[in-house]
């Protein structure tokens, strides 16, 4: 619409448009779920096998995962956290019923942001029936537990580890690489994956060298950790005992 402008112009103004006010940041780890959302989620099964005082025993959890949404640095952002710990109906005894109250209990965990942390907790606890056997560390040797819990705990740990939500040795994985996992497995179709054995041991003889740390100059034949140079003696830098020379 044309309007006629009769009177002069003493002054004018550009109107510049309204800048919204920047999003508080708001982590994506510490989002409180109210409950479980409806519908399909991705889940991961696994059976868990144990030895302990009253021999092997075998178990099967569900962990389900989704995506949770945040704000970073004024940016919404995506990362993929575990929201349910399930212990599926049919393997129910009174031995096992402690296991379903701890799945409901990091259930609420998980919802609740602090799930690493509960289940690290649980990594500590102890019974007086001994050590229970249970998977194998970075050196594949056989991992000993101090009880059932403290077993089935480092598992659940595992799991979050392949599905890159913690570390190895059972850490959060900072928020900032959970967004760039996440994007990655958008843009790509496949989720992330832990790095191999090799990959692995690669990456920690150069941050060792990075660091001035001794060279290493084979492998141990007990751990297959590292061997360094100790006093003139090939010497287990993994810290299992082993010494070429006794």
């Amino acid at each position: 619409m044309t309007v006629e402008i009769t009177s002069k112009i003493v002054s004018y103004s550009v109107k510049k448009a309204v800048e919204e006010p920047p999003l508080a940041d708001e982590n994506p780890l510490t989002v409180r779920i109210p409950s479980r959302p409806e519908g399909t989620l991705e889940a991961v099964s696994e059976k868990i096998s144990y030895v302990g005082a009253e021999g092997r025993k075998k178990v099967y959890l569900l962990v389900s995962f989704m995506p949770v949404e945040g704000v970073l640095g004024g940016k919404r952002v995506v990362i993929e956290r575990p929201v349910e710990f399930f212990f599926p109906s049919g393997q129910l005894s009174s031995e096992h019923q402690w296991i379903t109250a701890t799945m409901r209990s990091l259930s609420l965990a998980a919802r609740g942001g602090y799930v690493t942390q509960a289940v690290a907790d649980l990594r500590k606890v102890a019974w007086d029936k001994g050590l229970v056997r249970c998977g194998m560390n970075r050196w594949g040797k056989p991992m000993f537990h101090d009880s059932e819990v403290a077993a089935i705990a480092w598992s659940i740990q595992q799991i979050l580890y392949r599905r890159g939500f913690l570390d190895q040795d059972g850490h959060q994985v900072p928020v900032e690489e959970l967004v760039q996992r996440y994007a990655q497995r958008l843009a790509s179709g496949h989720p992330w994956q832990p790095p191999s054995p090799e990959e692995q041991a690669r990456a920690e003889r150069e941050a060792e060298a990075q660091q001035g740390r001794p060279t290493v100059v084979g492998q141990c034949p007990e751990c297959r950790g590292d061997l360094i140079m100790m006093d003139g003696c090939p010497t287990c830098y993994a810290g299992c005992g082993w010494s070429k020379c006794g």
